[in-house]
């Protein structure tokens, strides 16, 4: 019965009752098979919508034909010998660069075949070497480009003009040191300086100190964020920017002396049991309850597979019956000790513009919930729906309460432009009539959360939400500002505030990978101050980073290497930043080192 619901029935006709105008009528027919009808649904439909509902039930494995090498046996049996072994283009593509690279620089071609591939080696050992030496070393060259960080696409794309021989360009980058342990940071550099010297201009977007430093000319925009921001603040070598009164001034003047040493106790354990995904080599993983626990290590060495890949998939299918399968591992003890799970990323607070800080946080129905029990609208019958721009009756239905009209221009990107009717307030005239404090609905989704903050001081539930929102640095953000022009911090902090803002007493993980992208130092040490308070209430945190200023304040690391690619994947040190520091196996320890010298 299992294999014919799926897959069918195949030519077997089976009886089904056909009802029309009250007549039942009994006729054979063949069953398609669940399975199967998605498959066809899924490669016939035009619908994204349909591919979008049909993938819902599909997960990707491996070809049997092939065995996931995507070629035919004919083309594979092809080889070449290289470090007295000899490798299919296969085996050479699921090799880490950096490897491939010393592979390719042995390869042996017999004589009469020597000039023929002479060009073709120098040319593939040049472009190996670019990739390595913008810090890719670690990736394979079968890596799926969806699967890269954004640091990591954009190195990619500087290995190729690396090796253009360009000069006169101007080149932007935002943030190449994205997913970089600091220690690889020095590459990066040197490929950058190397355009430079090459008589090309370089621009880069930077929040890593040793990329600012060995910058040129540094320019600061400032001195905060949002309205309290866009004015140059300065702008001169990092020489002379670091004997400035100015964030970035303070920052580069300031001086680690030490790192974390002290042990903070725990009373249970999280073990992930034999973790075998990627490149990871089977270690139990213990990670104490109760304290900020970072997962460091060089690029590739495995902590977002061991965090992400196998502990977080594992959580979302105990916790929230999620479907995605976790990495390979034995199991997970002590997961009774936990009572929810949050993961705080960077995504989107949510898909539509219509969210935003105040509804995402749950503010905007209490402000809803206070607006209906006004005298003018108890007066009037208006509930809190009357007070939602997302359904009718309070809403301009000109613009359907989003406050601007799209203008469709075909073949270029679509226009916004205010609505007419409401002038961008999303509201109707009578829902405008309706003010609490001389404020309309329309005038506090326009007060940034500063503002919003001493407003609603007088309202308890409103203020806390407010009050945590300022707390982690975000009180220059409008309350209805659109989700999607919200920078990835920026959505993470939101994230963080609605947690603190919640008082449940359950003991809950929370997940964080390179939670600091993007981050000023400024906003580094908010950051840091809502996972202490997080902490300090009984909670648990699991850190992936690779910032400094985060690693040294951490009660316990899990450090992993002692590379990337398949030289990672093994324990190199655990135990408090100051333990870490000592181990001489770990970079994350070198680098320790050297930011506290």
């Amino acid at each position: 019965f299992k294999q014919a619901l799926f897959y069918g029935t195949g030519e077997t006709k089976i009886e089904v009752p056909w009802e029309k105008d009250g007549t039942i009528v009994l006729w054979k027919k063949e069953f398609e098979g669940v399975c199967k009808q998605v498959e066809r649904l899924y490669r016939e439909t035009e619908s994204d919508g349909v591919k979008r509902a049909m993938g819902r039930f599909m997960t990707s494995r491996e070809c049997k034909a092939c065995e996931g090498k995507r070629l035919k046996k004919e083309y594979l049996a092809v080889s070449l010998r290289g470090e007295g072994r000899a490798k299919g283009i296969d085996e050479l593509c699921s090799t880490p660069i950096d490897e491939a690279l010393d592979w390719v620089r042995t390869v042996e071609v017999l004589d009469d075949r020597k000039e023929a591939m002479k060009g073709v080696l120098a040319e593939l050992e040049k472009r190996l070497s670019f990739l390595d030496e913008v810090g890719l070393g670690y990736l394979t060259l079968d890596r799926a480009s969806g699967t890269l960080s954004g640091g990591e696409f954009q190195r990619v794309r500087l290995a190729t003009q690396l090796g253009a021989g360009l000069a006169g360009v101007l080149y932007v980058l935002d943030e190449p040191s994205i997913g970089l342990h600091p220690l690889d940071n020095e590459r990066l550099i040197q490929a950058l300086q190397r355009l430079r010297d090459a008589g090309n201009t370089v621009v880069v977007v930077e929040h890593d100190e040793a990329m600012v430093m060995a910058a040129d000319q540094v320019v600061e925009i400032g001195p905060a964020a949002g309205k309290y921001g866009g004015e140059l603040v300065a702008q001169g070598t990092p020489a002379e920017i670091s004997k400035l009164d100015t964030p970035t001034g303070r920052w580069l003047q300031r001086v680690v002396s030490k790192v974390n040493s002290r042990k903070r106790k725990s009373a249970f354990e999280l073990t992930i049991k034999g973790p075998r995904e990627n490149n990871l080599k089977g270690e139990d993983v213990i990670i104490p309850l109760g304290q900020l626990v970072g997962v460091t290590g060089p690029s590739g060495s495995g902590k977002s597979t061991l965090v992400d890949g196998v502990l977080r998939r594992a959580l979302a299918r105990s916790f929230h019956r999620a479907k995605d399968e976790p990495g390979k591992h034995d199991g997970i003890e002590g997961l009774e000790y936990l009572e929810k799970v949050v993961i705080v990323d960077q995504s989107p607070l949510g898909k539509s513009p219509r969210s935003n800080p105040a509804t995402y946080t749950g503010a905007f129905d209490l402000v809803r919930d206070l607006f209906a029990q006004l005298p003018l609208s108890r007066q009037r019958g208006y509930k809190a729906g009357r007070f939602s721009f997302n359904v009718k009756g309070g809403r301009c239905e000109k613009c359907q309460g989003g406050g601007a009209i799209r203008i469709d221009m075909h073949f270029l990107p679509d226009v916004w432009i205010e609505c007419e009717a409401c002038q961008g307030s999303r509201y109707n005239r009578e829902t405008l009539d309706v003010r609490y404090r001389g404020k309309s609905i329309a005038d506090i989704l326009e007060m940034n959360i500063e503002e919003g903050r001493e407003f609603f001081g007088a309202v308890p539930r409103l203020s806390v939400i407010m009050n945590t929102l300022f707390d982690v640095g975000l009180g220059y953000v409008r309350l209805g500002q659109a989700a999607n022009t919200l920078s990835g911090g920026e959505a993470q902090r939101v994230k963080l505030a609605c947690e603190l803002s919640k008082s449940a007493p359950g003991h809950t993980l929370y997940l964080l990978d390179e939670p600091t992208t993007g981050l000023h130092y400024q906003d580094v040490q908010v950051l840091l101050r809502a996972l202490l308070r997080l902490r300090d209430a009984g909670h648990s945190l699991i850190v992936v980073e690779h910032n400094l200023d985060v690693i040294s304040v951490c009660d316990h690391l899990i450090d992993l290497g002692p590379g990337g690619g398949v030289r990672g994947g093994n324990i190199v040190a655990t135990g408090t930043p100051a333990e870490v520091r000592k181990c001489e196996m770990s970079l994350t320890g070198k680098a320790l080192q050297d930011f506290t010298s």
